[in-house]
């Protein structure tokens, strides 16, 4: 989306940031879910596909925390994995592709539906005995950490950053379905002779990769910025 300024009702103007998305799957998904905005039926909305993807995301937390008692509920977990990723995915596709955009409403929404849904998904994961709550925390803190900046970055810079590197949130999705199907067949891993919680492991991984990416995207951004607003010299008598 290119960057242009929208007029509110107050007569404030309002600049849309530029979208970018260079995730693997970002083409094949772009594609996949505009097909599917242009057959979905009139009484689809997009209110309505993002609270699908909210009670999804709940759901999956949900499911997560049932895994302790009966593993095959990580298959649940998966289900509802795909249809976060459709109700996530859609809600701001639908509308482009209906015009029927809200900019400040459909940003504002859609992320702090996502907060609310990975502190669940966190929780959840925390309560399944997976993994244990430390590294939960850790992933959930790195993960806000890291959107936070992507937020803070979208206001300053007039850019959101969909994704960091190859890894978007649909990356992330199918790192976890994956994690899921291995753990139906064991929970551990052996490193090094070590045996380890299969999502310690992992979830140890994700909160060191978000945390380092969050410090380079921050430093780099704030590189940006102080080459963008130079300080101004003071003239002399």
């Amino acid at each position: 989306m290119s960057t242009h300024a929208l007029t509110t009702g107050e007569g404030a103007a309002f600049r849309n940031a530029r979208r970018v998305n260079q995730a693997l799957t970002a083409r094949m998904e772009k594609r996949a879910l505009t097909w599917m905005a242009e057959r979905a039926p009139q009484w689809v909305t997009s209110d309505q596909l993002t609270l699908l993807g909210l009670g999804a995301q709940i759901a999956a937390g949900i499911c997560y925390a049932l895994a302790r008692w009966d593993r095959r509920a990580l298959l649940l977990v998966i289900v509802c994995l795909a249809l976060n990723w459709l109700g996530d995915s859609l809600d701001g596709t639908l509308a482009r592709v209906r015009r029927q955009e809200r900019p400040r409403y459909g940003f504002y929404v859609d992320h702090i539906v996502d907060i609310l849904g990975s502190v669940a998904l966190m929780c959840g994961l925390g309560a399944s005995g997976l993994l244990h709550w430390p590294t939960a925390m850790a992933m959930l803190i790195a993960f806000l950490v890291l959107s936070s900046e992507s937020y803070l970055a979208t206001y300053t810079l007039s850019c959101f950053q969909l994704s960091q590197g190859i890894f978007g949130p649909t990356e992330i999705r199918i790192l976890l379905a994956i994690g899921n199907l291995a753990a139906l067949r064991s929970p551990y891993s052996t490193v090094f002779g070590h045996r380890l919680l299969l999502f310690d492991l992992g979830g140890a991984i994700a909160a060191v990769s978000m945390a380092a990416m969050a410090i380079a995207v921050a430093v780099r951004h704030t590189a940006e910025l102080y080459r963008q607003e130079p300080l101004k010299q003071e003239s002399k008598p």
